[in-house]
């Protein structure tokens, strides 16, 4: 057992040391501290360029009503009268005096109009906002003009009344599931980021080391069973270090800039309120989802003799977390679709899947039990049968990139 907690330490210091681990963890803590700051570096990067917007109102009657509405909408767009031209309110916005230009009138039906101008129209919100207001005030100039009293105008524009209510007494609320939907984004992007840069970390570390001729030395004093198990393990706990570090450092720099993040994205992902079990269920998710991939990137990595075959062998694998990621994705919007459900149980997608529908419905339990217990059993199958690959593999040499080499590495597993 010492020689499998040697190769596990090898391989976990070995790759801590690397310059893109360090690399890789130093942009994700900038990243994360651009993230945390982003309302006050984009308000101080705002603040060197002018956002009013010139307006010529040839009605004479609109402006101060688009204005009242811009308020009423918690609009921040400043709206300058221009007492010029409209050529020179162009001119204007070309030198960068103003950032758009707006020019009011009335069509023929003495109907609010608006035309828009701006150097590019690439920053659409803007346009879209003045766009929303000019339809209401021209809704509101109609109702006029059709005399109607203002009791029914109040009605008109009074919010309808629309309300959501499950029939299904164990249906999660909204809340719940804002809460839940953090969660799944959260392990979605983990699990596949992980898989992705990890799966292939496995491979090329065994490819590396049957390149140079090091695998020859490692089988005769270590069994290939636990050398592969202590690569994954190696490389497992070298992700958690990782995961450790940016997650332990978002949740403080997010604890200490909470007053500022409120709203937006960071109260989308709120999870405050989430469930226990929810956690749970995430982090067992996770763990069984890495074994499975980790088992078959070993496997493959040791098919290939070379570091630029890798990435051939191992594009089923990729291909797999990536199916499952789009399934879970589109799953998100639609979490009791048929086919988000079949998947649920198909063990390369139901790390993802299953921990979807778990957070998104209200799942029978059996169906979560069943769910991993074939996970665990694919987990068991493709180890045992890795380690038979592995075996046989690592004594492979010469070209190689395809996967009828499973068939020769069984065959020379079996060999004394």
């Amino acid at each position: 057992m010492n020689e499998f907690w040697v190769v596990m330490s090898h391989t976990y210091w070995s790759k801590f040391k690397t310059k893109s681990f360090l690399l890789t963890s130093i942009l994700s803590i900038i990243f994360i501290i651009i993230i945390s700051n982003a309302p006050t570096i984009i308000e101080k990067l705002s603040n060197g360029e002018n956002e009013e917007i010139a307006v010529i109102d040839e009605s004479e009657e609109l402006l101060n009503p688009l204005r009242e509405k811009l308020d009423n909408a918690d609009a921040d767009i400043k709206l300058i009268t221009f007492s010029g031209s409209e050529s020179e309110a162009k001119k204007s916005v070309k030198n960068e005096d103003y950032y758009a230009f707006i020019k009011l009138e009335l069509d023929a039906n003495e109907l609010p109009k608006a035309t828009y101008y701006a150097n590019n129209i690439t920053g659409i919100e803007n346009q879209e906002i003045i766009k929303e207001q000019v339809q209401h005030l021209k809704d509101s100039v109609a109702i006029q003009q059709a005399d109607i009293n203002k009791e029914y105008q109040d009605l008109i524009y009074s919010s309808v009344e629309f309300d959501t209510v499950a029939l299904d007494q164990g249906a999660k609320t909204n809340e719940e599931l804002d809460q839940a939907r953090g969660i799944v984004y959260i392990m979605l992007f983990l699990l596949y980021i992980t898989v992705l840069i990890y799966g292939q970390m496995i491979a090329t570390d065994v490819a590396t080391e049957k390149s140079s001729r090091v695998m020859e030395i490692l089988i005769s004093s270590i069994s290939p069973m636990k050398q592969m198990f202590a690569k994954i393990f190696g490389v497992a706990l070298l992700g958690i270090t990782q995961l450790v570090i940016i997650i332990g450092l978002g949740y403080i720099t997010i604890s200490l800039k909470k007053n500022e993040l409120t709203g937006g994205l960071f109260s989308y992902f709120g999870l405050e309120g989430a469930s226990i079990s929810l956690f749970i269920y995430a982090i067992l998710f996770f763990l069984l989802g890495y074994l499975l991939y980790a088992m078959i990137a070993a496997t493959l990595g040791s098919l290939v003799s070379k570091i630029e075959d890798v990435q051939q062998l191992t594009m089923p694998m990729v291909l797999l977390i990536i199916v499952a990621f789009m399934i879970s994705i589109l799953g998100l919007s639609m979490p009791d679709a048929k086919f988000v459900t079949i998947s649920s149980f198909i063990p390369f997608f139901s790390p993802m899947i299953m921990f979807l529908r778990v957070g998104m419905l209200d799942v029978p339990f059996w169906e979560i039990a069943l769910s991993m217990v074939l996970l665990v059993i694919s987990i068991v199958f493709l180890g045992i049968l890795g380690a038979r690959v592995y075996k046989g593999g690592v004594l492979m040499y010469g070209k190689s990139g395809s996967l009828k080499d499973f068939k020769k590495a069984l065959k020379l597993s079996g060999n004394k």
